[in-house]
């Protein structure tokens, strides 16, 4: 993705937003990691540590950033505490990181892992 800033352009490789976003997300307490659903028995995935842009989409509104994540949490957790900790820290990472405003942050979690 091209981006305009103060003094020229910047190209940011949409891959990097991912893998950005997915590293910032499962950093977080009580997220256990990024989820996919398979399409053909409908059931949710936990995806290995080198796939977690899998679980991560990222869309471009206005020159800003719209991110949707697919978690899987912990078991007795609190998930809007946790969705909001992941808001801010995913918003905080890849605007300090690229440079480009985040206009939302998404998060769907998928599914519950019990130890």
């Amino acid at each position: 993705m091209k981006f305009r800033m103060k003094k020229g352009f910047v190209e940011i490789n949409q891959d990097v937003f991912h893998l950005i976003a997915g590293a910032a997300a499962t950093n977080c307490f009580g997220v256990r990691g990024m989820a996919a659903r398979n399409m053909a028995d409908g059931l949710v995935h936990l995806l290995k540590r080198d796939a977690i842009k899998k679980g991560v989409s990222v869309t471009f509104e206005d020159n800003q950033l719209v991110v949707e994540l697919h978690i899987i949490v912990e078991h007795g957790v609190n998930i809007s505490t946790i969705a909001n900790s992941i808001i801010g820290e995913v918003s905080y990472v890849l605007e300090s990181m690229t440079g480009v405003k985040v206009k939302a942050v998404n998060v769907c979690v998928d599914g519950i892992m019990v130890d």
